[in-house]
């Protein structure tokens, strides 16, 4: 029997107001199993009250606990700085810059926005960012479709298999060809990728360093895409791009990226960006908002938006993308971020991270039964093999306040002895020592 809820006079005064004749027709366009199960909600209290009761569920969250989780997403120290300088109310209200003659400040930070990223990835073009990491691959898969006219995607299995998921859920309704070569024990296999390109591929998709850890020089493969007509698409890590082979260097058309390391806390998983980078062949196919910086008529400089092909700008159907979107304020913490840690401050993060990263491995490998799942240059993250399921060991040190890692066997079947291990220029050697005791502890 359907739950009727009791009607006071409130809610009758609503419904009058609003012409409904009863509840039932206020939820008529819900379908029955979607609607609110029971309407018996708690009597008003007082702010001070519900503060109290927020604060008391906020305590069963333990958010003192050591982290050694990766997987796309990490625990980067953020300057001070970029909390109070966001927090100003010019950037903090700031929305799309659409009429320039009032949006100068906006225009500026998105402009030099585009300026940072396009150098430290070494590719001319950038827009504005969309929503995340894995926004920004399937963008960059639609780019080459409409450039190449194809339909073929070629994807690397060491992708991370997160934007793998998001990728097919986007494009689950496209006449798209998906084809996933298996990585080799956590490595690319460039052998298979390269054999599986042809004169219909619309894309190769790849990583580096890859899900698993791994640095890997792309240069070849993207000479070979290049000569079958395909477009070779690179996710990067941004923070280790200070010291690696960039993406333009590599001969990559479009290179994307999470830029949540760039400043932005991991917050329960949002809201984040992705970064886009593209060859100058490739701009008019970028989505989103673009920043150009011009003259007006008294040769006074200015900046505007340009090459607009949004959904909000051009015919629907011809848009570059319509979810293209992202909040300009994160893009504005990034630029804050490098601007603020320097050429030299990044680069000596990034170092700190790779040097953290190989102490671990050095202390876990260590442990009888723990060994690397290739001998192969990492960076600031690595994937062990362990003696026994990563499931149990993870829940056994979580329990004790440390997370050892990321299990491979979620998304990876047959590796669930797998354990992906990152390290950021916040993990400390006393916090590697403790976690390898513990772990050499719950193995025995």
């Amino acid at each position: 029997m359907p739950f009727v809820p009791h009607i006071d006079s409130q809610v009758r005064r609503m419904l009058d107001v609003i012409g409904a004749a009863s509840v039932d027709e206020l939820f008529a366009d819900i379908h029955p199993e979607l609607r609110p199960k029971s309407f018996d909600l708690p009597s008003g209290k007082s702010e001070m009250a519900v503060m109290a009761q927020m604060e008391a569920l906020s305590r069963k969250n333990d958010t003192h606990l050591v982290s050694f989780l990766g997987a796309g997403f990490y625990d980067h120290h953020i300057p001070s700085a970029i909390d109070a300088l966001c927090s100003r109310g010019e950037f903090y209200t700031a929305y799309t810059p659409y009429q320039p003659e009032a949006s100068q400040g906006t225009l500026q930070a998105i402009f030099e926005f585009q300026t940072a990223i396009a150098r430290l990835l070494g590719l001319p073009c950038v827009n504005a960012g969309v929503y995340d990491g894995g926004s920004a691959l399937f963008e960059a898969a639609m780019m080459a479709v409409r450039h190449t006219k194809r339909r073929k995607m070629v994807i690397c299995g060491a992708v991370n298999p997160i934007y793998r998921v998001m990728f097919s859920s986007y494009t689950s309704n496209l006449n798209l060809d998906l084809v996933t070569v298996p990585a080799r024990d956590g490595a690319t296999d460039f052998k298979a990728l390269t054999a599986a390109l042809d004169e219909n591929t619309a894309a190769v998709l790849v990583q580096n360093p890859n899900f698993f850890g791994f640095i890997e020089d792309y240069t070849a493969l993207f000479a070979t895409a290049k000569a079958k007509g395909a477009v070779s698409i690179v996710s990067v890590y941004p923070v280790l791009q200070a010291l690696l082979k960039t993406p333009g260097e590599m001969g990559a058309d479009i290179c994307v990226a999470e830029g949540q390391s760039l400043g932005l806390p991991l917050s329960f998983g949002g809201p984040y960006l992705g970064l886009m980078a593209c060859t100058k062949g490739m701009i008019r196919q970028l989505p989103g908002r673009i920043v150009g910086r011009t003259v007006d008529r008294l040769g006074r400089p200015g900046f505007v938006l340009t090459l607009q092909a949004r959904e909000q700008h051009i015919r629907r159907q011809k848009a570059t993308s319509n979810i293209c979107s992202n909040q300009a304020l994160c893009a504005l913490r990034a630029l804050m971020y490098l601007c603020l840690v320097g050429e030299r401050g990044l680069k000596r993060t990034a170092g700190l991270c790779l040097e953290q990263a190989h102490k671990a491995a050095a202390r876990l490998t260590a442990i009888p039964g723990v060994k690397l799942m290739q001998d192969k240059p990492f960076g600031n993250e690595f994937a062990l093999t362990l003696p026994q399921s990563a499931y149990g060991v993870i829940d056994r040190l979580t329990a004790r306040g440390y997370v050892p890692g990321f299990p491979l066997g979620r998304y990876y079947p047959g590796l669930e002895s797998g354990l992906l291990v990152a390290c950021t220029e916040k993990t400390t050697d006393e916090n590697i020592g403790i976690m390898a005791e513990m772990l050499k502890g719950s193995l025995a």
